[in-house]
């Protein structure tokens, strides 16, 4: 009673203090239970009608849902909304209107809910994508909802517990909502993993294994044993591995197929190949190189693709239109009377996304023997279409309106000139030598690099090595082809130069500069090879002719070493080596012209005037001891002292084989 006696005191002192303004009213029903506020007088209803009250509001603001959102809370609305969905009509504009008009109906009729709606649309337009209503209905959700929408997509297969690899249709969505600016790629870009830094930490570690591996290539083991050397150099084990290279690269493909499952960047790359949106394909091909995402089996086949679809029209015109063969000459321009076109053709125009592509490609392209040689056949078309318009102008082509641009025909042929250039040396170059012996494909590259002058030829030849760091494959080639020509050359002889002379031609189809190079400096060491090598040189193609011209010119060129023995009087070893050799080689195969007009650039020095004539006098010695049985290397070698006459260094020349008693 007494406690009950207190309760009650205590409801009248505060409904004094309320009544009093000391206290605000709100304050009590905020603290103060249901009974306390009943007994004080503070609230019009009673304490069990309060607490039901409370719990009503609190069910409506915090469970009650005004828009359905879960597909069991509200199926009938959902199963019409798929239903339709599902059977979207061929595309027009009365169906997109009566498509969109339909879903509006269905959320507002059921109260769904915007967000869910459209991540519903999503995923039906995700296994439709050739269905275009869908892109009229995605204008009518928000555009910022859609790349939250799809992030959340890639994070669900983000989760440790979900061992299913993203759906290829999800990354092709994404990339068609990217193409259609309805999302910004970095918006979507953000929602991926891994992140950039992981991903090229890792590759850049595997990437040093292998280049390690192909270093190794053709080292010795000091750890080997007499028996195992001997068994090296067994006599009949003489053997040309062309495939090495392509063995180390499929092997290392399958090592990093598990990255193209797990990297969601990839994933995207391969969308945008897959919807032919080349401009954001690109983009992420540049910002993905450090990983060298080509190599990769997939991404490289959508590459092909694309590059297969803008060569086609091209292609379709070469094949209906006779263009001049290449001739024997390696001039800088091309005969008026071979070399010009049919009058009755159209005019060939290569984008820039072409050699985008190409560039992209890289050496990649030796998958596809095929497509490299269509891809040079179009690049040849397209040169000889943008000097042909130098030189007869538009009215040299059938079709009445030739679009280059806003640029005159000569910027257009500087422009296609470096383009070429640059497929070249980033592209058909590199990709030749990882196709195994193939001299067609050489001969198609020949075939565009004979419009080139022997300037831009040699350049590309110089920077042809320069790759190695980036590509595995690409070094151990290489390596792998230096050590089978070493093997070759050391049993290299009369009786056996009709076997092993193919081999060594099969090596230098594969890989000329390197098998070439190797060659001249074991000549300069050895020269008892030039005979059989020279011999070994019939099966030789055009290019790989003007790579040995170019080969020579850069030893006789390269300083650093001394051009006369100690007593000063005679010519050294390597020196007499390489122009005894190139004298054989210019007196079988009429060489000696291109290698007189190529060294023409070098007049300025005294050296290589002093070089030249060196070369020429061993030249004459062997014209002389053959008793000049070919007049044809005759005239061509009355043309290489034209040369020297005109330049005023022929006095230094001598009929008795005297050499040059100065290098200047």
């Amino acid at each position: 009673m007494e406690s009950l006696g207190q309760y009650v005191s205590g409801a009248k002192k505060a409904k004094w203090l309320v009544e009093s303004a000391l206290v605000p009213l709100r304050f009590f029903q905020e603290r103060c239970e249901e009974e306390f506020l009943w007994e004080s007088e503070m609230i019009k209803i009673k304490a069990a009608d309060l607490k039901s009250k409370e719990v009503r509001v609190n069910t409506r603001l915090l469970y009650q849902q005004t828009k359905f959102n879960l597909l069991r809370e509200e199926s009938e609305g959902y199963a019409k909304l798929v239903t339709l969905l599902c059977q979207v009509p061929e595309p027009s504009k009365n169906a997109s209107a009566a498509t969109v008009g339909i879903i509006k109906s269905l959320i507002g009729h059921f109260d769904l809910d915007p967000n869910r709606v459209f991540d519903i649309v999503l995923e039906c337009f995700e296994l439709q994508l050739d269905n275009s209503v869908f892109l009229d209905l995605i204008p009518i959700f928000p555009k910022s909802h859609a790349s939250q929408i799809l992030g959340f997509k890639f994070q669900y297969y983000q989760r440790m517990e979900i061992n299913t690899p993203v759906p290829t249709g999800l990354f092709q969505l994404t990339a068609l909502l990217v193409k259609k600016d309805f999302i910004d790629v970095d918006s979507i870009y953000s929602h991926l993993l891994p992140k950039d830094e992981d991903a090229f930490e890792h590759y850049n570690a595997f990437s040093a294994k292998r280049l390690d591996e192909a270093n190794k290539i053709g080292k010795i083991n000091l750890a080997a044993t007499g028996k195992d050397l001997m068994d090296d150099e067994k006599q009949g084990d003489v053997t040309v591995d062309l495939f090495a290279a392509l063995d180390m690269e499929t092997t290392a493909v399958a090592e990093r197929s598990s990255e193209l499952a797990n990297n969601q960047t990839l994933g995207l790359l391969m969308g945008f190949l897959a919807v032919d949106d080349w401009f954001h394909a690109h983009q992420l091909l540049e910002r993905l190189s450090p990983l060298n995402p080509v190599e990769h089996l997939q991404i490289c086949g959508g590459l092909f693709r694309l590059i297969e679809k803008t060569v086609f029209p091209a292609y379709k015109l070469v094949c209906q239109t006779q263009f001049p063969t290449a001739g024997v000459s390696s001039g800088s321009n091309v005969d008026s009377e071979s070399g010009s076109l049919s009058v009755d053709r159209s005019f060939i125009y290569l984008p820039k996304e072409l050699f985008e592509m190409l560039a992209s490609a890289g050496p990649y392209l030796y998958r596809d023997a095929l497509l490299l040689q269509k891809t040079t056949r179009v690049l040849r078309a397209y040169y000889l279409c943008a000097m042909e318009l130098v030189s007869d102008g538009d009215g040299a082509f059938s079709s009445r309106s030739v679009t280059i641009g806003n640029q005159n025909p000569r910027l257009h042929l500087k422009d296609a000139r470096l383009r070429i250039e640059e497929a070249l040396g980033t592209c058909l170059l590199p990709s030749l030598q990882l196709i195994p012996a193939n001299p067609a494909v050489g001969q198609e590259i020949w075939e565009l690099m004979s419009l080139l002058p022997y300037e831009v030829r040699y350049r590309l030849y110089g920077e042809w090595e320069r790759d190695d760091e980036r590509f595995p494959m690409v070094l151990a080639a290489r390596q792998t082809a230096r050590l089978d020509t070493r093997r070759i050359l050391k049993r290299l002889a009369k009786e056996n130069l009709k076997q092993l002379g193919r081999m060594v031609a099969k090596l230098a189809h594969a890989n000329p500069m390197t098998v070439l190079r190797t060659i001249v400096h074991q000549i300069e060491a050895y020269r008892d090879m030039i005979a059989p090598v020279v011999d070994a040189f019939k099966y030789l193609t055009q290019l790989e002719y003007d790579i040995l011209e170019y080969v020579v010119i850069e030893r006789l060129a390269q300083g650093g070493r001394e051009k006369l023995k100690d007593d000063g009087l005679n010519l050294s070893d390597w020196l007499q080596s390489l122009a005894s050799f190139w004298g054989h080689l210019g007196l079988v195969y009429c060489l000696c012209l291109l290698f007189w007009l190529s060294l023409s650039k070098f007049w300025s020095s005294k050296k290589i005037k002093a070089l030249v004539l060196i070369v020429t006098n061993y030249f004459c010695k062997e014209l002389r001891f053959c008793g000049m049985l070919y007049p044809v290397c005759g005239l061509l070698i009355i043309s290489g002292f034209a040369v020297l006459i005109v330049s005023g260094e022929a006095g230094y020349w001598s009929w008795g084989g005297s050499e040059p008693d100065s290098f200047g």
